[in-house]
């Protein structure tokens, strides 16, 4: 490698991939319909709650990697499930950049002065009726986290070099609202991070790095 090239698992290279992205390219529907053509109703919702996470890439130089949660298991939707930091966007968010930024800020402590924000990915759409915003960002070592136990058990950082590798994304399927679910399957270090999560990452691979 030349010397002077960006690694490619990098935070460097993650920021130069979002920003080499076309306006057009974000024109596309995503969501578990995406994964799941027979789900194309889900779009057609007029009901679908606002969400917003964040998607924060730490810059550790030549190897990046990427913060994650496991919603606390009291919780009474998604418990126990892998998650962005994330939630609804309230009424009084001005954006679903600050929605994303103050959500890290509840859930795990992980300060605004840390993170800058580089993009946006086209919604999400999931099947349990949401439509979520995922926000880009690149977060400086340095930080120290304050994990909100009634939300969060965990907080854990995954290679994004693992994350981007197709050959962990497994497909499996299950049976949901009487139809077949094809979802994505990311296991790591004892976390499961599957459905919605793993279907973000899987979007996240295909528009930057397939």
């Amino acid at each position: 490698m030349n010397e002077f090239a960006i690694p490619p698992f990098s935070a460097n290279d993650f920021r130069e991939r979002v920003v080499r992205l076309h306006p057009e390219d974000a024109r596309h529907d995503y969501g578990d319909h995406y994964f799941n053509p027979g789900f194309g109703d889900l779009i057609k919702r007029d009901n679908l709650r606002a969400a917003a996470v964040l998607i924060p890439v730490v810059d550790h130089g030549k190897e990046a990697s990427v913060i994650l949660t496991k919603r606390a298991e009291k919780l009474r939707s998604h418990s126990g499930q892998v998650a962005f930091p994330g939630g609804r966007i309230d009424a009084t968010d001005p954006t679903p950049e600050f929605a994303a930024l103050r959500e890290a800020q509840e859930e795990i402590g992980l300060d605004a002065g840390h993170i800058e924000v580089i993009g946006r990915m086209p919604d999400y759409v999931s099947g349990s009726g949401y439509r979520i915003a995922p926000v880009l960002s690149i977060v400086q070592p340095g930080f120290h986290l304050t994990l909100n136990a009634h939300e969060v058990d965990v907080a854990f950082e995954v290679p994004l070099r693992f994350l981007m590798d197709p050959a962990n994304h497994h497909q499996n399927s299950r049976v949901w609202d009487d139809r077949r679910w094809v979802y994505y399957d990311m296991p790591y270090g004892g976390q499961r991070i599957w459905g919605v999560t793993a279907g973000i990452i899987r979007t996240l691979y295909e528009r930057f790095y397939a």
